[in-house]
């Protein structure tokens, strides 16, 4: 029988340069100038997070960009892309997965990992963040780590492990002191005389912080109150009342701290501690299908695409179809041997997991790939994927209904949309839906194909014309009886016949412009000019009565 673990171990990871490192790992040239990227606060533009030669510079996160350019000139901006550093983090998040099936993403930039009984693994826990580090450095990405026995408590060493407690006097202290003990103060840069030096910046200080187990206590002692995550507010409250580090909270009355700053200071404190519990939640990384295959030699005839895509086809099928999956859009990438990248998508109006059906569509793409100077990898990948259920459960009463629908199921009209989508886009081609309306230019939706079922529930109703557009004033007798004689753009036309009238009243729970004429009688009439017209006699609710044209039968 295994002795139970007396106590558990998290690993909290920041990336305290995320944003910024995940464009210059795209484009080296960003990385040897000051660099930043900003996102919108208020009604300015603030710096969200630096390079390294911009924190060199002076810049710091959260400050205006005006400020920031006049401090630094050469100072080189992008717009902040919260979503493409989201799916950066997920990326890490695959990546931790090698040193703990436990792992959780705190957004924007940070990881936290239950290492409990994994660390041993790897050589214990220095070597396993000495790992961490080997690892960021080739992906070229700045960390700062921490492990303990809780998730605050690692948190805070990740944060702010090295920082000391920042002064409660605002402004800059020199300027507060007196003027002939100012004139002094250029001997107080003594770590330029031999003196130690000041403390790093938080994302500059040692990157290794390890709090031996069932002592978390004497590690979060000394660092700042901010480590407790409080938000600035509190931070200050605390800092005006003396207590600027954690050590200063630990032996004070819970009671006291909470009746004078509230209960999520406590909270704060006790989860750090150990007292409180604060589980880490892991969040299952996405299913991913997808095939390659590297090619000995370049290759760059379509038939030979064509034939690697026969061998790859099968497996990612059969992936899919083992988890009951189908395949709704589908990326191929080209890989070339000049470095170079091409992809194409092909989507399916239902899912799918019949190679089948997927090859006539990735061979209508493959003839645009441009193979350069020859492709050495190819790589298939479902997008997107939904649940495809081999059989449903129906009641007695809907058995005979079902059995109707799968004889006949044809996934002929499928693959046309496919085919056609393949040339056009999915989303060019729509089909008509019934709408909750009685309202002519309401009656009905217009939806995707690809998204939407065909409608079988159309409701009784009488004809409509083929064609519907915004009425048009006609000229004719002001009388409610269909006119025999009158003129619509600019032609004359002679009823032959009127078939009506339709009563149609407006919503009356909406003020709909196109309906402040009030109710409306529509009429079918032929004329002497081989048109059917759907005319309308407006009672003039609160405007002056007439006749309209809306629409024409076929």
């Amino acid at each position: 029988m295994l002795p139970a673990m007396s106590h558990r171990r998290i690993l909290s990871l920041w990336f305290p340069r995320l944003g910024a490192e995940r464009l210059i790992r795209r484009d080296p040239t960003l990385g040897r100038v000051p660099f930043a990227l900003v996102r919108e606060s208020g009604n300015m533009q603030v710096l969200a997070s630096l390079s390294v030669a911009a924190s060199r510079a002076g810049l710091r996160r959260g400050q205006p960009l005006r400020d920031a350019h006049a401090a630094c000139a050469d100072l080189l901006t992008r717009i902040e892309a919260p979503h493409r550093e989201a799916a950066f983090l997920a990326a890490l998040h695959r990546w931790a997965g090698k040193f703990s099936p436990w792992v959780a993403q705190e957004p924007p930039d940070a990881l936290v990992i239950d290492l409990t009984g994994c660390a041993h693994l790897f050589g214990g826990e220095e070597a396993l963040i000495a790992q961490v580090r080997q690892d960021c450095d080739d992906l070229g990405l700045s960390v700062r780590a921490g492990i303990a026995d809780t998730l605050g408590a690692a948190w805070a060493l990740a944060r702010h492990a090295g920082r000391s407690a920042a002064s409660a006097r605002s402004g800059d202290a020199i300027d507060q002191e007196a003027r002939a003990t100012r004139s002094r103060a250029v001997k107080r840069r003594h770590w330029e005389r031999g003196g130690a030096a000041p403390p790093a910046p938080a994302d500059q200080a040692p990157a290794l912080c390890i709090a031996p187990p069932g002592q978390a206590h004497g590690a979060l002692a000394p660092l700042p109150v901010a480590a407790l995550r409080l938000d600035a507010d509190m931070v200050a409250q605390l800092a005006r009342l003396g207590l600027r580090r954690v050590g200063d909270l630990i032996g004070q009355p819970r009671a006291g701290l909470a009746r004078r700053f509230g209960t999520g200071l406590v909270r704060r404190l006790d989860q750090a501690l150990g007292a409180a519990p604060e589980p880490v939640s892991p969040v299952a990384a996405p299913e991913r299908f997808a095939v390659r295959m590297s090619l000995p030699d370049p290759i760059g005839f379509e038939a030979d695409v064509m034939a690697a895509l026969d061998r790859m086809l099968p497996r990612l099928c059969e992936r899919l179809e083992r988890r009951g999956r189908g395949a709704r859009l589908v990326r191929l990438e080209a890989w070339r041997a000049d470095q170079g990248m091409e992809w194409r998508e092909v989507g399916l109006a239902r899912p799918a997991h019949d190679p089948d059906r997927l090859r006539p569509l990735l061979a209508m793409k493959v003839a645009e790939i441009d193979a350069g100077f020859g492709i050495d990898m190819l790589r298939l990948e479902a997008v997107a994927h939904e649940p495809v259920h081999a059989r449903e459960k129906v009641g007695h009463l809907e058995a005979g209904r079902a059995v109707a629908a799968r004889l006949s199921s044809n996934t002929a009209f499928d693959d046309l949309v496919g085919r056609l989508g393949a040339r056009v886009g999915l989303e060019a081609i729509t089909r008509r839906h019934p709408a909750e309306s009685h309202i002519p230019e309401k009656a009905a939706l217009t939806l995707a194909a690809a998204w939407s079922d065909p409608a079988d529930d159309w409701p009784e109703r009488r004809r409509r014309p083929l064609l519907l557009w915004r009425p048009e004033p006609v000229a004719g007798p002001d009388t409610p009886e269909p006119p025999g004689r009158f003129r619509w753009r600019g032609r004359d036309f002679t009823a032959t016949g009127a078939e009506g009238p339709e009563r149609i009243a407006p919503e009356w729970w909406l003020d709909d412009p196109e309906w402040r004429s009030g109710q409306r009688d529509y009429w079918r009439v032929d004329t002497d000019r081989g048109d059917r017209l759907w005319l309308f006699y407006a009672h003039g609710a609160s405007l002056s009565p007439g006749w309209f044209c809306q629409g024409a039968f076929a």
